[in-house]
């Protein structure tokens, strides 16, 4: 820890946070492959909120505070529902929703996280400015996914104990800040204010104290952003040394000491390399094993539980720091963080799905059973693929070894269908899962006017308020 000076000389803003305002202020070399992404990840996100309404869980986290009036003359537009709220609330109700099944973009790195929720905030300023389009959001959200991804790439904030919706706080602070209409020093002051405030401990995602708060933490920190943004007009709400000053600094406090590192520029990088969940709700390390065990699900068609005597795991060191875990699993979120109940459901029903996560699943007591019978044990190659940047790589490999000497093939998959690598094949899938998620969702016509309202260019045009509306209920 740094020696505390006694002299009250107001410094410059930190390095770090000029080097995001510059970014989120100046950037406008956005490439057509970012924008285009971006445009399906809204999809995706808008896909993964509508399925969480499904579920009873979920939407009672949502609408105003019991004290709070939920329909405000002038409020955001909740998608899905009919909730109209102020932009705070708006930004925790869509960052919950969009978050709440685990089934949103993900960014792997030295830290992880979910660069989609930073729509909480986005959607939710951007319909406040009656002078926005959907161009601006998709442009907003290139900018947020940048500042998040590659802050993550080289700084760990889980091996300080810290979750990473502290990067969905500085980037949604960052861009709504933006599209509130603040110059520079207005975002700086968004910034600073970030780093001052309280960060979240990981406790929430880790046995043995997984629980519901994981769902909805991203929620809570676009909205958080939001109205630090909002206070944040105000010249003289500026800490300008809040990462570096000496004993009360966010790197004394909460990061050990070190300053964060940056392995590239801000540009469009991530949300080029950005990582959908398409096929399954699992945590994205497991996405791979469980696409592994689905390929040999057909293999145990003639055999019994009894039949098997252990199957191998082999997975990257992240995942196993991360999901890997024994004993009883206590809810929902539990085992939606758990690899070998996901590669077991993946085994015994050739599928993963979002209710079988639920304690009313009828299936619990067989995946238990399977569970019981997992090795996991890590590849060192898969771990070094995994932070190699040419590749990032999510390898896992998946075998099945029975009583009567005889197994399985071992199957491995390297990349996700959801990856950059796997895009041409990825991206018709997202777009099902998009269309499958409305469908469900609104009558008919009115589904496949929002469909339509992604095709050509003039969604690019469209005004957010008009666009945010069209998703009512």
């Amino acid at each position: 820890m740094s020696s505390q000076s006694t002299v009250n000389m107001r410094p410059d803003y930190d390095d770090v946070m000029m080097k995001i305002a510059d970014y989120v202020m100046g950037y406008n070399s956005f490439s057509e492959e970012s924008l285009q992404t971006a445009r399906y990840c809204l999809m995706d996100s808008l896909a993964c909120g509508l399925m969480a309404l499904q579920f009873d869980a979920c939407k009672k986290h949502l609408g105003a505070l019991p004290f709070a009036n939920e329909n405000v003359e002038t409020g955001v537009p909740i998608p899905g529902t009919h909730y109209k709220l102020d932009p705070v609330t708006a930004a925790f109700n869509i960052g919950c929703m969009i978050r709440w099944l685990d089934y949103n973009d993900t960014w792997l790195a030295a830290e992880w996280g979910h660069p989609s929720d930073n729509l909480g905030a986005i959607l939710a300023v951007a319909y406040m400015n009656k002078n926005l389009t959907m161009d601006d959001v998709l442009k907003a959200m290139v900018l947020a996914h940048e500042v998040q991804g590659v802050i993550a790439l080289e700084n760990s904030f889980n091996k300080v104990g810290l979750d990473h919706v502290v990067l969905v706080k500085i980037a949604s602070a960052a861009v709504a800040a933006k599209l509130l209409g603040y110059n520079k020093e207005g975002v700086l002051r968004a910034l600073s204010q970030v780093f001052v405030d309280g960060q979240s401990l990981r406790t929430y995602r880790h046995a043995p104290n997984a629980g519901r708060r994981k769902s909805w933490a991203a929620g809570d920190a676009t909205s958080r952003a939001v109205r630090l943004a909002y206070l944040s007009e105000y010249s003289d709400e500026s800490y300008p040394s809040a990462l570096t000053a000496p004993v009360w600094g966010f790197y004394d406090v909460l990061f050990k000491g070190k300053e964060f590192k940056f392995q590239r520029d801000f540009g469009c990088y991530v949300m080029e390399q950005v990582l959908f969940k398409i096929s399954y709700p699992a945590e994205f390390h497991a996405q791979t094993a469980v696409e592994c065990a689905i390929k040999i699900h057909p293999q145990l068609n003639s055999k019994s539980m009894d039949d098997i005597d252990r199957i191998e795991l082999t997975t990257h060191e992240s995942a196993i720091r991360i999901i890997a875990k024994d004993g009883k699993l206590n809810n929902p979120a539990d085992r939606d963080h758990c690899l070998q109940y996901m590669v077991a459901c993946g085994l015994l029903f050739g599928d993963l799905t979002a209710d079988m996560y639920e304690d009313s699943f009828d299936g619990l007591s067989n995946v238990d059973l399977l569970r019981a019978k997992m090795e996991v044990k890590e590849n060192k190659q898969f771990s070094e693929d995994y932070h190699d940047p040419e590749k990032r790589s999510i390898a896992n490999s998946v075998q099945i070894f029975f009583n009567d000497g005889t197994s399985t093939e071992k199957v491995t998959v390297e990349y996700p269908i959801g990856h950059r690598r796997r895009r041409e094949e990825g991206m018709p899938v997202l777009v099902e899962k998009f269309k499958k998620a409305v469908r469900a969702h609104y009558t008919s016509n009115k589904a496949n006017d929002l469909i339509n309202m992604f095709e050509g260019e003039v969604f690019k045009q469209m005004d957010v308020q008009s666009f945010m509306k069209a998703w009512s209920t």
